[in-house]
């Protein structure tokens, strides 16, 4: 059994497989899925997991290099924005149009589905590398 990290197999062999540059989406319930993108079901029910949770989770695995948010979360779900830009803690992060958002979701090695249930509660990590 694992020691540390997560236990849920699929999330942990997706970030083990990362190289520099690939990308991983955590996501709200809504998000849609493209086609031939990995989907990492993790929702249980509305609200859980929860998006912030499940951040802190992959950040504890993770070496992000940099995030993207959708612009439209600023003024939809501040506070939630508020805090995983400091769950972030300092890292490049940028905001592009929601639209624009879900094209690039159509590059990620996978999309962690979470049972958030609260408007654009949705983050592309970037890994970084630990060298």
């Amino acid at each position: 059994m694992k020691k540390h990290g997560t236990l849920n197999a699929a999330l942990s062999r997706v970030i083990a497989e990362l190289g520099h540059t690939d990308y991983i989406v955590i996501a709200d319930c809504g998000l849609p899925v493209p086609p031939g993108v990995e989907r990492i079901d993790l929702a249980l029910k509305p609200g859980m997991p929860g998006f912030l949770d499940t951040l802190a989770v992959v950040l504890e695995d993770m070496q992000v290099e940099r995030a993207l948010l959708a612009n439209e979360i600023s003024q939809h779900n501040p506070v939630l924005e508020s805090t995983a830009t400091a769950m972030l803690e300092g890292r490049p992060l940028a905001h592009v149009p929601h639209g624009e958002f879900k094209q690039i979701t159509r590059g990620a090695r996978a999309i962690i589905r979470t049972g958030e249930a609260t408007p654009y509660a949705n983050v592309i990590l970037y890994s970084g590398t630990t060298f």
